[in-house]
């Protein structure tokens, strides 16, 4: 008899502890946190509240959902409204898919940047996505050092060298209203072999492709351009900086024939990375309020105009670019193996 009551009060006694534990979790993480904990899952992303502007702009509470796994490295999306479906492209797996509502992932285009037969190392893929005024894809490809316009079954080149050396490995884009192309040009796509080549070029450039096809170097003392976006006036294009050594955000004057003037630091993130937060800065995009959604250290990071950091959309692998996608209040996120998306209240602009 006293052993059995000493076994009853030391199972009760473990009960008490595991619901005690299950409290502490419940008020530490939250219900929904600590549903997943104890269910042995874990999330991969939730909205991180820094500023109280940001509850205009997206509900703290609102889920982030998985659409896709088991990517090398998702990146590049943009939303094809025609055919309302969102492409995306896999760098290492030379392939752009398709995300469809209802119907999954399925292959859209490869080789997707690189399109040469012989075998080649590094990343050789296409990065950015986007499309010029009358739909049609654009490609930044790593593989063919190019940026290129999907059209009729073909790529047609837009511009590969810059005063006759290849470009390094045009990375992002983004199109002007009046049908310029602006791109980021660092050297994540090229070989051993092209960087060691005596006629590449010394510097990573930010460009213009006019409409007229003139290729004109912008911008040349940033040291790994990456992710890059205008305001909603133009007046304004956001460069990202992905150099572990100095992780910013930059913003250039736009001038009236469309050359940049002197840029100023946006935000810097080295405080964000020495911390330990995962990522650098990458692909971004800008809602209709001139507001900023930046993949950086963290996750999404999301900027007011005037630079004031109002929370983020954290995630727990790095997070490579961000698309606005449906009616445009839809937020679409390549990180790492995934492919994620998050309902905003605000809209993309654009939409």
């Amino acid at each position: 008899m006293w052993a059995m009551s000493t076994m009853k009060d030391r199972q009760t006694t473990s009960c008490l502890r595991l619901c005690l534990m299950v409290i502490v979790v419940v008020i530490a993480w939250g219900i929904n946190d600590a549903r997943q904990l104890i269910c042995g899952e874990e999330r991969i992303a939730w909205i991180e509240r820094a500023d109280p502007r940001l509850d205009a702009l997206i509900d703290v509470e609102a889920p982030v959902e998985k659409l896709a796994e088991g990517f090398d490295w998702s990146e590049g999306p943009v939303w094809i409204p025609q055919a309302n479906c969102l492409l995306f492209s896999d760098v290492p797996q030379n392939t752009v898919y398709r995300w469809r509502e209802g119907q999954g992932i399925d292959v859209f285009l490869k080789p997707s940047g690189y399109t040469a037969l012989t075998e080649r190392s590094g990343e050789s893929g296409s990065n950015g996505l986007a499309l010029d005024r009358a739909g049609r894809l654009l490609l930044c490809q790593h593989g063919d050092r190019r940026v290129a316009r999907w059209e009729k079954g073909c790529f047609i080149t837009l511009a590969d060298q810059y005063e006759g050396r290849p470009l390094n490995s045009p990375n992002d884009l983004v199109v002007k209203s009046n049908g310029d192309i602006y791109f980021t040009d660092p050297p994540y796509g090229m070989t051993a072999e092209s960087r060691r080549d005596p006629n590449a070029l010394p510097f990573c450039g930010v460009y213009r492709i006019s409409a007229d096809g003139q290729l004109t170097l912008l911008v040349r003392d940033m040291t790994r351009p990456n992710g890059i976006a205008f305001s909603p006036d133009e007046k304004i294009l956001y460069v990202a900086q992905s150099d572990p050594e100095r992780p910013l955000w930059m913003a250039f004057p736009v001038k009236a024939d469309g050359t940049l003037g002197e840029g100023r630091v946006f935000f810097d993130a080295k405080p964000w990375l020495d911390a330990g937060l995962t990522g650098l800065p990458d692909g971004m995009k800008v809602d209709a309020q001139g507001n900023i959604f930046a993949t950086g250290p963290g996750g999404v990071n999301i900027f007011a105009p005037d630079g004031t950091f109002l929370g983020r959309v954290r995630i727990r692998v790095p997070a490579a670019n961000c698309a606005f996608g449906n009616d445009g209040s839809v937020l679409y996120i390549t990180a790492d193996m995934y492919l994620l998306r998050v309902k905003t209240k605000t809209k993309g602009l654009g939409f």
